[in-house]
């Protein structure tokens, strides 16, 4: 499909069809990564996983817990 690059402010801009966007699943305000490969403009979703602590926390194990560290005294209004 042709297409033409636009201006917006100081930057160009692409205009993505509908059914592109759709197969993409891109909708507005979507994560995009936009590179340079082999001299061609590639465009990917980038999908972001949402976690919470539980699950965050879950992956602590023996094996990759660290030590404690000490960073000296509280030089601010640090309360621990």
């Amino acid at each position: 499909m042709l297409t033409k690059v636009q201006k917006w402010g100081n930057s160009l801009a692409l205009r993505i069809p509908k059914a592109y966007a759709l197969e993409a699943k891109l909708e507005k305000d979507s994560d995009v990564d936009i590179s340079i490969v082999e001299g061609k403009l590639v465009i990917r979703p980038i999908v972001i996983v949402k976690q919470d602590l539980a699950q965050l926390l879950s992956g602590i194990t023996e094996a990759n817990l660290h030590n404690e560290y000490d960073t000296g005294e509280a030089v601010g209004n640090e309360n621990w």
